[in-house]
């Protein structure tokens, strides 16, 4: 069975990596870890949710972390992991940030700050603004690992969950652009994406 063969979080990132990026060609999705493996695609909230189910059958805890950025941006989600009482991240992204977080923070909200300076639009503007606290998927029934249906209600629960603000607007004003280096290289992208929806993570 795959999910015991990803029995580390860089096992679990390594795989998430092989597979396309979901670009939802034929309408949004919110696919469950089961139909995820079957589409062999998945976008950061699938991705996510795999991560999760991988890291929850090797007896770990499947939690998420929604980082929520401007409305002008995308929002992002990563699977959250610990190691020896320090926080990392599995993350699915299409571009070259925003990725994988080695176990290294202190807590959750840490580990969302470190993922500040990759948020920015092509302007260079950073746009990240607040993180959810861990969402526990063991609130939900086992139905989320194998259903069919769309998992929406799920991901609105997410999005309404309690978050942090991550700094204030007066804060937010006072944030340097990325620069032109910085920009160009969130620009790359490792699935080229011929139909475009909106901003994707």
């Amino acid at each position: 069975m795959l999910l015991a063969k990803l029995n580390t979080p860089q096992k679990i990132q390594d795989f998430l990596d092989t597979l396309p990026f979901n670009f939802e060609e034929s309408g949004e999705t919110c696919r469950s870890p089961m139909l995820t493996l079957e589409h062999k695609k998945a976008h950061c909230v699938e991705g996510a949710l795999l991560a999760a189910a991988a890291l929850w059958y090797h007896k770990a805890h499947p939690l998420l972390l929604d980082l929520r950025s401007t409305q002008e941006d995308a929002d992002h989600v990563v699977a959250l992991f610990r190691d020896k009482g320090r926080w990392g991240a599995i993350s699915k992204t299409n571009h070259g940030v925003l990725r994988y977080r080695d176990a290294l923070y202190r807590d959750p909200q840490e580990l969302a700050m470190s993922y500040v300076h990759e948020y920015f639009l092509k302007n260079g503007k950073k746009t990240l603004r607040a993180f959810s606290k861990p969402f526990s998927l063991l609130d939900y029934e086992d139905d989320w690992l194998t259903t069919t249906d769309p998992l929406w209600q799920l991901c609105v629960d997410l999005d309404n969950a309690p978050h942090t603000n991550i700094l204030s607007s007066h804060g937010a004003q006072k944030l340097r652009t990325a620069s032109p280096i910085e920009i160009e290289m969130g620009e790359l992208v490792e699935w080229k994406n011929s139909f475009t929806r909106s901003q994707d993570h």
